[in-house]
């Protein structure tokens, strides 16, 4: 069972698992900074995709951004946390969590003009 304040903080934050594998990262490393080619290789997606992942997080306030830099923010230590240890020890359940999660009106409006492009 995913205890209600990950739950609340999943729904509100986290928009992929690609997004909560990056925090998780950030987080086990708060001392480094990274940049979008190095979060790329370390979760194995593209750099575009690291890159939005990047400034997302930056701007829910998770990570810090500093000249393309970005570095874990601790403020919200106590949930991320929190957030970490249910992911290790309930993977498939916040998995489907993030993915039942509805999408963004800003994913939902990106969608109409992919599919409008397909269809010509």
């Amino acid at each position: 069972m995913i205890p209600e304040d990950v739950q609340q903080f999943i729904l509100q934050n986290i928009d992929s698992v690609a997004q909560l594998e990056g925090l998780l990262l950030f987080r086990a490393n708060p001392q480094t900074g990274w940049n979008a080619g190095t979060v790329a290789q370390r979760l194995y997606i593209s750099d575009g995709e690291a890159a939005d992942l990047l400034v997302q997080l930056a701007a829910r306030e998770l990570l810090r951004e500093d000249a393309s830099m970005y570095q874990y923010h601790p403020e919200l230590e106590t949930i991320v946390a929190k957030v970490a240890d249910t992911y290790a020890r309930s993977l498939v359940p916040v998995t489907h969590l993030i993915h039942s999660r509805p999408k963004s009106r800003v994913q939902e409006f990106a969608n109409a003009f992919k599919i409008r492009k397909e269809k010509e």
